[in-house]
C-alpha cells in the first residue's frame, strides 16, 4: 500500500484551519455550477448521438457512422491534457474563478456553434470538420475545469466532511447530464422525425449559451463575497509560491501515486462513459441491428433519466457514508461489482425489455456512483499540497484522454469488428480489475488532513477535537 507521509509535528489549536460553513457552501456552489454547465454540453452530444449521426455522417453506413460519431465524441478527450496545461498556469496569474468562467463560456460557445452548423447535405465534408473543431474547443475547455474544481473543494473542506462535500461536485455532473437528457427527450417527443432532423436537433445545443451565461453570472456573484475572495486569494498565493522550476521533476518522482490515480480514474470514467455516452446508442441501435427487437429512442431516454435521478439522489448519501466508514470500502464495492456484475448488466440490457434495460442500467449507475461519490475527496489526497494541482491534472486528464474518453469509440469498434455484443461487459471487467489493484495500493484518506496541509475543521470545537485526536 502506498502511504502518504504523516506530519509528525505537534499540532496546536492555532494551526488548524477553521473553514466557515458558509464559505465552503459558496465554494462548492461555484465548482458544481461549472460542472453542470460543462457536462450538460457533453450530455446533449451523447444522448443525441443517433441524430447527430444522421445529420453529419449520413453518407456512411450505420456501423461506420456510429464509429465516426463516437470518434468525434472521443477526440475532445485527446486535447484535455493540453487544456489543463494551458489553464492551470493561467489560473495562477489571473485567478481561479476567471479561468473557470472562461472554460464555461468556451464550452457553451462550442456547443452553441454545433447547433449553428449546416448539415452534411448542405456543405458536404465541411460539416463533420466543423463538428470536429467544436468538439476540440469543448475538450480543451474541460481540461481546465475539473481538476481545479476538485482540488479547490478538497483543500478547503473540513477533514471530517470531505467525502460528503466533495460528492456535490459529481452531483453537479449528473445534474448536467440529466438536463441534457431531459431536453433531448422533450425535443424527440414533441417533434416528428422530419422536424427533428431538419431543425429540431439544434434546440438543445442552443440552450447551452444562455446556460453558460447564467453559470458565469452565478459564479461571479459567489466570488463577490469577501470571504470567498479571501479564500481564493489565499489559495492562489500559496500556489504561486510553490510553483518552481523543479515542480515537474517533483511530480514525476511521485510516479507510483500518479499510476494509482490514473487507475482509479480509469475505472471510474470507463464506467461513466459506458453508461452515459455508449449505452444510449447500444440500446437503441447496436443491439437491435445485431439481434433485432429493441426499444424506441424516447423509451431509452426515459430509462436513462430515471437511472440518473436515482444516481443524483444517492451520490451525496454515499459521500456522507464514506465520511463514516471510509472511502476504500465504498470504492471496493464499485470495483468488485464491476468484475462480478458486468456481464449480468449487459445481458439485462440486451434482453431489450424496458424493465430489464432499466435494471441493467441501474446496476451500472449504482456501481458508478461508488466512484463518483468518493473520488473527488480521494484523488486530491494522493498528492502533497505543493504539487497537488499539477499532479492531479496530469494524472486525471491523461487517464481520461487515453482510456476513459475513448470508451464509446473503442467498444463500438470492437462490437462492429467481432459481432460480439458482450464487449461492454468485457471492458467493464477490465476496468474493475484495474480499479481493484489501484484501491489496494491507496491509503484510506478519511478523517485525515491533506498531505502537506494543516488539519481543517468547521468550528472551534471540532478543531479542539482534531488536535486531541492527533495528539493521542
Amino acid at each position: 500500500m502506498l502511504r502518504t507521509p504523516d506530519n509528525d509535528r505537534e499540532w496546536q489549536l492555532g494551526d488548524v484551519t477553521v473553514t466557515d460553513p458558509g464559505v465552503v457552501r459558496r465554494a462548492i456552489g461555484a465548482a458544481a455550477i461549472g460542472n453542470v454547465t460543462e457536462w450538460y454540453d457533453f450530455g446533449v452530444y451523447a444522448y443525441f448521438e443517433p441524430t447527430i449521426q444522421k445529420v453529419f455522417f449520413s453518407g456512411l453506413s450505420s456501423t461506420m457512422g456510429t464509429i465516426a460519431t463516437f470518434g468525434t465524441f472521443a477526440v475532445a478527450f485527446l486535447v484535455r491534457p493540453f487544456g489543463g496545461l494551458f489553464f492551470g498556469p493561467l489560473a495562477d496569474r489571473i485567478g481561479r474563478n476567471k479561468v473557470l468562467a472562461t472554460t464555461m463560456i468556451l464550452m457553451a460557445l462550442g456547443t452553441f456553434a454545433i447547433g449553428c452548423f449546416p448539415d452534411e447535405h448542405s456543405i458536404g465534408v465541411a460539416a463533420p470538420l466543423l463538428l470536429l473543431a467544436a468538439r476540440l474547443v469543448q475538450g480543451f475547455s474541460t481540461g481546465g475545469e475539473y481538476g481545479n474544481a476538485m482540488t479547490f473543494i478538497a483543500e478547503y473542506a473540513p477533514d471530517r466532511r470531505r467525502g460528503f462535500l466533495g460528492s456535490w461536485l459529481e452531483f453537479g455532473t449528473f445534474t448536467g447530464y440529466l438536463m441534457g437528457a431531459i431536453i433531448v427527450t422533450a425535443a424527440g417527443a414533441a417533434l416528428t422525425d422530419q422536424q427533428l432532423l431538419s431543425w429540431g436537433w439544434r434546440i438543445p445545443f442552443f440552450v447551452a449559451l444562455p446556460l453558460g451565461v447564467i453559470g458565469v453570472y452565478l459564479r461571479t456573484r459567489l466570488a463577490d463575497t469577501p470571504a470567498f475572495l479571501a479564500l481564493e486569494k489565499e489559495s492562489e498565493d500559496r500556489e504561486r509560491q510553490m510553483r518552481t522550476g523543479h515542480e515537474l521533476k517533483e511530480i514525476l518522482s511521485l510516479w507510483r501515486f500518479l499510476l494509482v490515480c490514473m487507475g482509479l480514474v480509469l475505472a471510474w470514467n470507463v464506467t461513466n462513459y459506458m453508461l452515459t455516452s455508449y449505452m444510449p446508442t447500444y440500446v437503441t441501435s447496436t443491439v437491435p441491428d445485431k439481434q433485432g427487437g429493441g426499444v424506441s429512442s424516447t423509451t431509452s431516454q426515459l430509462l436513462q433519466i430515471a437511472v440518473m435521478v436515482v444516481a443524483l439522489v444517492t451520490i451525496p448519501l454515499l459521500g456522507m457514508l464514506s465520511d463514516r466508514i471510509g472511502r476504500r470500502p465504498v470504492v471496493w464495492v464499485g470495483t468488485v461489482g464491476l468484475v462480478v456484475l458486468a456481464m449480468p448488466m449487459v445481458l439485462l440490457v440486451r434482453a431489450q425489455s424496458g424493465v430489464a434495460i432499466f435494471f441493467g442500467l441501474l446496476i451500472m449507475a449504482l456501481l458508478l456512483i461508488c466512484f463518483s461519490a468518493t473520488m473527488p475527496s480521494t484523488l486530491p489526497s494522493l498528492f502533497p499540497t505543493e504539487v497537488r494541482g499539477g499532479a492531479l491534472s496530469i494524472a486525471f486528464n491523461v487517464s481520461v484522454s487515453l482510456f476513459a474518453g475513448t470508451t464509446s469509440v473503442v467498444v463500438g469498434a470492437l462490437v462492429a469488428a467481432t459481432g460480439d455484443l458482450n464487449w461492454p461487459g468485457y471492458y467493464l471487467v477490465i476496468a474493475g480489475l484495474i480499479g481493484a489493484v489501484s484501491i489496494w495500493f491507496t491509503q484510506e484518506p478519511n478523517r485525515r488532513h491533506m498531505w502537506g496541509s494543516a488539519p481543517a475543521a468547521s468550528s472551534e470545537q471540532e478543531a479542539r477535537e482534531l488536535v486531541d485526536e492527533l495528539a493521542s
